[in-house]
């Protein structure tokens, strides 16, 4: 029996979200594991300037179907087109643990960037989830941040 049976692929849908995904998918069928991708948007509150502003909500739920959209090409790109794919709205750190915790992952896989100068002093997601989460992460380095 595997280790690692369920794993949460974390993604930002940057390029490097590639790269990460390559990892998760080669561990995960090394492994016989399951992968689950999971993006979690975080809403940055916007003071409406006048009534030529789509509402809120709306443009909320329009930036969660999108990254829906973005989120299953990215499995399709992986193989792993049959794979759960979530996105989540809220603070980033916190979604990722409270996801891990709820489908009883074995691993979190998600990116690490380089860090120099006053940057390492910053508490970056993948320090807080390290420190948080309910199983093992893995942090694939990935470009300069």
């Amino acid at each position: 029996m595997s280790v690692y049976r369920r794993i949460l692929l974390v993604v930002d849908l940057t390029e490097q979200s590639v790269t990460i995904g390559r990892r998760a998918q080669a561990l995960a069928a090394a492994l016989g594991a399951e992968v689950e991708l999971l993006h979690v948007v975080e809403f940055v509150p916007v003071e409406p300037m006048g009534e030529t502003l789509l509402p809120s909500v709306q443009i909320e739920e329009e930036l969660l179907e999108r990254a829906r959209l973005r989120l299953a090409a990215l499995a399709g790109e992986l193989g792993l087109a049959g794979a759960a794919c979530r996105v989540e709205a809220g603070n980033v750190k916190s979604e990722i643990v409270r996801v891990a915790r709820e489908r009883h992952a074995d691993l979190i896989v998600l990116g690490s960037r380089e860090r120099h100068g006053l940057s390492i002093l910053v508490n970056f997601t993948e320090d807080t989830v390290l420190h948080a989460a309910p199983c093992d992460v893995l942090a694939v380095r990935v470009g300069r941040g």
